[in-house]
């Protein structure tokens, strides 16, 4: 194999793995919040909260990216994905709102 399909096949490999597991998370942290009881307008805003923050995290991946490079930026994007993931994994009692939108 050579060295620019391997580049290829990691690089696709952890955008999908990124894409998926931030969509379970959007996916979960709407149902959990509507098993607890939120009406769907604070759901709503939760998500809006969650999006607009996710805008600010794409400028400043775009920042990094140029900074450190995109392969590095990558990995820590990765990284805080995992850590995320980590963290609602946690008890249900711990999964109140400001600890779930910080993971």
């Amino acid at each position: 194999m050579s060295i620019a399909l391997r580049n290829y096949l990691i690089i696709t490999g952890n955008y999908w793995a990124f894409t998926l597991t931030d969509g379970a998370i959007r996916m979960l942290v709407v149902l959990h919040f509507y098993q607890m009881g939120y009406a769907p307008f604070a759901i709503a805003m939760l998500f809006v909260f969650y999006e607009v923050f996710g805008i600010v995290t794409n400028f400043v991946g775009g920042w990094l990216g140029a900074r450190i490079g995109l392969n590095r930026t990558m990995q820590v994007g990765t990284a805080l994905q995992i850590i995320a993931l980590l963290m609602l994994t946690v008890p249900n009692p711990m999964l109140t709102v400001v600890y779930v939108m910080g993971a």
